[in-house]
C-alpha cells in the first residue's frame, strides 16, 4: 500500500507541474519536443505532432524538453547528449522536484551550446527560431517557468474544494470534551477552563450538535453576541457564556479539544516506542509512573522528556506490563510563545475517533479550499523561515522515506483523506519549486529578472556555473534528508 500511494502521489503531482510547463508554452507559441514524466532511458511513450510523450526510468520527477533550450547539467541524469536530426541535444529544461527543476542553457541567440553544425554555414542561422524558448520576450519566458508552480497551487485547492464538496470537511465523529487548554483561552472564557474532561457536547446556543465538527463550524460562523455553550455529565449540566467578540472565539477552537484515548494505532518503524516493543492497539495508563486519563496526558508527558529514558506503563491482552523509551528530540514551535523549543517524540500515532465527513455547498467549498491553501502555505514558509535562521534544526527534514510513509498512512485512512494530503504535498512542492536556488523555478525566475533589468541574459558561463551550484545545493540537502530518516530507523 505504501509504495502504491507514494508512486500515485508522485506521478500525479510531477503530471501536475509538468503539464503547467507544458499549457504554458504552447500558449506563448513554444515549440515543445517532449513531455516526459520521470528521469533516465524510455521506458514507454509515443509521438504526437513535434511533441514526444514518454514514461521514464526513474519517477522521482519530470522535465518539459522546449525548443531553444539545453541543460549540461541534465544530461548525466539522462544518461548522455541525444543527437536529433539538427544536431541539438533533447535534454530537460523545466522538471519538477524531486530531484531537481533545471533551466534553459542556450546563448544570447537562441544557438545550442557545444552542439556540432549539421547545416551549411549560414543556414543554421535562417532557420526559424520564433518558436524557441529564447526567442520569446521575458514575460512569456517568466509565465512559461511560473505556470508549474502557479497549477501545483491550483491542483491543492481545487482538490480540497472538491473534498470538501463531495465527501466533506473531515471532522472527529465524538462529542466528548478532551483536556481544555487553559493556557489558550481568551480572558473572557476563563470560566471553561473548570470543564472536567469527559463531559459531552450538547448545543452552543440554540444549535444542537451531532459531532465535534459542529462546533468548531459554529464557533467560526455565529454572528457576535451573547451565546450559551452547553455540556453535559452524569452530575448535570454544565453551561459557559462565551465571549461576545467572534474574533475570541476563534481561540476557543484550539482550546477545546475533542476526547482521545490514551490507545496506540501504531509505533512507526524505526520510533522510539517501536523499538521499545510498543505496538498497535496498547492503552497507556502511566508514564513514569503518573497515570494516564487522555492521550493529551500521553503526548504531554512524552514532551516534557526529550532524550530521558522514559517508563511507559500499558495494558496489553488483559495484562499490565512497562516498557522504557528515550523519546526523540524534536524542535518545535510553542503555541503561545511562539518560541522554538525542544521536546520529546515517540512516533506514535493514536487510535482517534472515528471520521465524520461535514459536507459543504459549493460557495463554502470554494471558501474552505482558498483557506486551507493559504493557511498551509504560511505554515510552510514558517517552517522554512525556521530552518533559515538556524531556529529549527535541520534534522526536521525528512526525504522520500517520510513522504512514502505518510503517503502509506493517508491512504489507509480513506480516499478523502488521502486526497487532501496530495493536496498538502503540492503546496510543499510548489513553495520548494519557488526558492531562489538554480536550477529550480524560483532560480529561473532570478536570472529572467536580471535579464529584465539589464536588458540583456545572464551569460551560458554564468547560468552553467551558478546551475552547478544549485546542483550541489539540491544534492547537499536531498543528502540531509535521507540521512535523518536513516537515523530516525535506526535509532541513531
Amino acid at each position: 500500500m505504501t509504495i502504491i500511494a507514494t508512486i500515485v502521489l508522485l506521478g500525479v503531482l510531477i503530471f501536475v507541474h509538468e503539464l503547467g510547463h507544458f499549457l504554458a508554452a504552447r500558449s506563448v507559441g513554444i515549440r515543445v519536443e517532449r513531455f516526459s514524466i520521470g528521469f533516465g532511458p524510455r521506458v514507454w511513450g509515443f509521438e504526437r505532432g513535434d511533441t514526444e510523450y514518454i514514461l521514464a526510468a526513474i519517477p522521482l520527477g519530470g522535465y518539459v524538453k522546449m525548443g531553444g533550450m539545453d541543460d549540461e547539467v541534465m544530461e548525466k541524469i539522462e544518461g548522455g547528449k541525444k543527437e536529433g536530426a539538427s544536431g541539438e541535444g533533447v535534454r530537460p529544461a523545466s522538471d519538477d522536484v524531486p530531484p531537481i527543476a533545471p533551466g534553459a542553457q542556450t546563448d544570447a541567440h537562441g544557438s545550442v551550446r557545444g552542439a556540432p553544425p549539421a547545416l551549411p554555414f549560414g543556414e543554421e542561422e535562417a532557420r526559424d527560431r520564433s518558436s524557441d524558448y529564447d526567442s520569446k520576450p521575458v514575460w512569456a519566458r517568466a509565465w512559461v517557468i511560473s505556470a508549474g508552480v502557479l497549477m501545483n497551487f491550483g491542483f491543492a485547492f481545487l482538490t480540497y474544494a472538491l473534498v470538501a464538496g463531495i465527501w466533506g470537511s473531515v471532522a472527529p465523529d465524538t462529542l466528548r470534551a478532551g483536556e481544555v487548554r487553559a493556557d489558550l483561552l481568551p480572558e473572557a472564557a476563563g470560566e471553561l477552563a473548570q470543564l472536567p474532561a469527559g463531559a459531552t457536547l450538547e448545543s452552543i446556543g440554540d444549535r444542537e450538535l451531532t459531532h465535534w465538527g459542529d462546533l468548531q463550524e459554529a464557533l467560526l460562523e455565529l454572528p457576535a453576541g451573547e451565546t450559551t455553550l452547553r455540556f453535559t455529565e452524569p452530575e448535570g449540566t454544565l453551561s459557559f457564556v462565551l465571549p461576545e467578540e467572534a474574533a475570541q472565539r476563534v481561540g476557543l477552537v484550539r482550546a477545546l479539544p475533542y476526547w482521545e484515548e490514551p490507545l496506540i494505532r501504531m509505533a512507526e518503524p524505526g520510533s522510539p516506542a517501536d523499538r521499545a516493543g510498543i505496538r498497535g492497539g496498547d492503552r497507556i495508563v502511566a508514564v513514569n509512573g503518573e497515570a494516564v486519563r487522555t492521550w493529551h496526558d500521553f503526548r504531554r508527558a512524552i514532551e516534557a522528556n526529550p532524550g530521558v529514558e522514559t517508563q511507559v506503563t500499558l495494558l496489553r491482552d488483559g495484562g499490565q506490563l512497562t516498557r522504557t523509551l528515550v523519546p526523540n528530540e524534536v524542535d518545535a514551535r510553542d503555541p503561545i510563545t511562539g518560541d522554538i523549543r525542544t521536546v520529546g517524540q515517540a512516533g506514535v500515532l493514536a487510535w482517534g475517533p472515528d471520521i465524520a465527513y461535514q459536507r459543504m455547498a459549493p460557495g463554502e467549498a470554494v471558501v474552505h479550499g482558498w483557506n486551507q491553501t493559504v493557511g498551509i502555505s504560511a505554515t510552510i514558509l514558517g517552517f522554512l523561515r525556521d530552518l533559515v535562521t538556524g531556529q529549527m534544526s535541520m534534522r526536521n527534514l525528512g526525504s522520500i522515506v517520510t513522504i512514502g510513509e505518510a503517503s502509506g498512512q493517508a491512504a489507509a485512512e480513506g480516499i478523502p483523506v488521502y486526497l487532501m494530503f496530495m493536496a498538502f504535498f503540492s503546496v510543499n512542492l510548489a513553495i520548494l519549486n519557488l526558492l531562489p536556488i538554480p536550477i529550480l523555478d524560483g532560480g529561473h525566475l532570478v536570472f529572467l529578472a536580471i535579464e529584465a533589468v539589464r536588458g540583456r541574459p545572464v551569460s551560458v558561463e554564468q547560468r552553467m556555473r551558478w546551475s552547478q551550484v544549485g546542483f550541489v545545493i539540491l544534492i547537499g540537502i536531498m543528502a540531509l534528508a535521507l540521512g535523518n530518516d536513516f537515523l530516525r530507523l535506526f535509532g541513531l
